[in-house]
């Protein structure tokens, strides 16, 4: 499902351990790692697409999160054309995402990577909040980096506060006007199996 302008509806997941640390997934027979994310189907909310993706991907129920925040707006990626199948090309431009900070409310043993016929990933381990960053594929760093910072501000309180926040320091990057921004999110050259993209 695409909108006018060629970018698919979907939903990228943010999930925090006690220590605000994120859940960060391994594509199944790929070296390639990232946050869950996936496409939102046809009448879907995004919070509906977002509690089906959660159990698809991770194994995990509504019952085991938490919502903190999501994103305002959607926010925009194009994929390169050489990562387009070519029987999408001059429609399929990339992904509108709106991004979801979830609490993991339940225990590590509660994930399932295997809880579908069709995994996506198989392996996951926590991360720093910031570190997705710096191992994300380019075209998708500066979504990513918008969705992490704009979430940011809602980080549970805890004695494990983030490195960054605790001390008063951001990660920076220089926008087009030569500003610095706080960064951060998400990694990995792929896309959901069913994008059109190679």
């Amino acid at each position: 499902m695409l909108d006018r302008e060629g970018f698919r509806p979907n939903v990228g997941i943010i999930l925090l351990n006690t220590k605000n640390q994120v859940f960060w997934g391994k594509r199944i027979r790929t070296h390639s790692w990232q946050f869950p994310q996936g496409g939102i189907k046809y009448g879907e909310t995004p919070e509906q697409a977002m509690f089906r993706e959660l159990h698809e991907e991770v194994g995990l129920l509504p019952d085991h999160v938490r919502i903190v925040a999501r994103t305002r707006d959607w926010l925009r990626y194009e994929v390169p054309d050489h990562f387009i199948r070519r029987d999408a090309r001059g429609h399929y431009r990339g992904q509108k995402q709106i991004w979801f900070l979830l609490q993991l409310m339940g225990r590590d043993s509660d994930m399932n990577l295997r809880a579908t016929d069709h995994p996506e990933f198989d392996a996951w381990r926590w991360n720093e909040y910031w570190v997705p960053l710096d191992l994300v594929i380019e075209f998708k760093r500066d979504v990513y980096q918008m969705a992490l910072t704009e979430l940011a501000r809602f980080l549970p309180r805890s004695s494990h506060h983030n490195r960054y926040l605790r001390s008063g320091m951001r990660p920076h990057h220089r926008d087009d006007m030569g500003e610095t921004d706080s960064a951060a999110f998400d990694g990995a050259p792929s896309e959901e199996p069913g994008d059109p993209v190679a």
